[in-house]
């Protein structure tokens, strides 16, 4: 496809993938994901245009209109008929013994004129909240920017090598023999602020752990290498915990000098956009985007002298983010709702009862 050019739309579980001069279907029909991530997901796609591999085609027999088989076949659970771990697939032959009851024509088409308007609503309100919902991240976003983005006369600049110390981990593998400890890796972070400490992994490295490789209360965690350059730089801090835990072999330990920096503050530092963009714009390419400890040591951090006012930010920023996370909560249990108000509409719809 990469050398194809044209007018006519190939479309992928994602969506529409480029135009291309060929086209698979005259007329419009359903396109349904059948490997891998979003298998039974649904499309109503335009005449003239394909599908890549990955999906397959949906057809309506004569006398079934396309926009009532497609509303019927959103009521219908598709992932009953997962097959396959590594890589999830559903088969036709499975899927075809869903049963779907066929009115007349008209009564097809009195459906689909509802649906169309009710769908079309529900659409609208979570267009609207989620909109809401991306409103309340950009606000926390935007002070979290602002409030380093412009110091006062009593704050300095700092590289983050001057007042931290770093750490890398050496890898483990499968046939190390030695001591199990507990150890954060890359799956850890997720959009996290701490260590989730009750979830993490145990694994058997080689020989002892040296003290020097213990994490600490305070300390900083980064993303140093990934396959997704999205994930690099990324940072949680450590809490309170007990017992023997270290980091893997992709991440990076700082270790700020907590006379000088609060830890607190660091990391909700670490987490800006502005520091993010820079950590993954110095990101080294060797085979994957990755971060040193040389970059991490240059990366320049404003802060005030003062360390309770480095802590009265840190309390605000705290105090944002606890009323931003209840908005997202909100606002995620509203397109829930949404969810499972269309899915009611569509059962009734397929019942005989609209």
């Amino acid at each position: 496809l990469s050398n194809n050019d044209g007018e006519f739309p190939i479309y992928g579980a994602s969506g529409l993938i480029k135009n291309v001069d060929f086209y698979h279907q005259e007329e419009e029909y359903i396109g349904i994901v059948k490997d891998g991530a979003g298998i039974g997901r649904l499309a109503l796609l335009p005449e003239k245009s394909s599908v890549i591999g990955t999906m397959q085609y949906i057809l309506p027999y004569e006398g079934v209109d396309i926009k009532f088989l497609y509303y019927s076949l959103l009521s219908i659970d598709f992932l009953k008929h997962r097959q396959g771990s590594t890589i999830p697939h559903i088969y036709f032959k499975d899927y075809s013994e869903e049963e779907i009851t066929v009115p007349p024509l008209s009564e097809q088409l009195r459906i689909v004129s509802i649906l169309d308007e009710a769908l079309e609503k529900l659409g609208q309100a979570k267009e609207n909240i989620e909109k809401n919902l991306q409103n309340a991240k950009d606000v926390f976003e935007s002070y979290l920017q602002n409030i380093f983005a412009n110091p006062w006369d009593d704050w300095e600049e700092k590289n983050l090598g001057e007042i931290a110390t770093f750490r890398n981990w050496l890898n483990f593998t499968k046939g190390s023999k030695g001591e199990t400890i507990k150890i954060v890796g890359v799956k850890d972070f997720q959009k996290s602020f701490w260590v989730p400490f009750d979830s993490l992994e145990s694994v058997i490295i080689d020989g002892k752990l040296n003290e020097i490789d213990f994490l600490k209360e305070n300390d900083i965690l980064a993303v140093r290498s990934n396959g997704n350059p999205e994930l690099i730089g990324r940072v949680i801090l450590a809490g309170d915990f007990i017992g023997t835990v270290s980091h893997s072999g992709f991440t990076i330990r700082i270790r700020a000098d907590s006379k000088i920096l609060a830890p607190l503050y660091l990391c909700h530092y670490l987490k800006t956009k502005g520091a993010r963009r820079e950590l993954v714009e110095s990101g080294v390419w060797v085979g994957i985007k990755s971060l040193n400890q040389a970059i991490l040591s240059s990366l320049i951090i404003p802060f005030p002298k003062s360390l309770p006012e480095q802590l009265s930010i840190v309390s605000k920023l705290n105090t944002l983010s606890a009323e931003t996370k209840h908005l997202e909560s909100i606002y995620q249990q509203k397109l829930a709702h949404l969810d499972e108000l269309r899915k009611s509409l569509l059962k009734k719809a397929f019942n005989g009862k609209l």
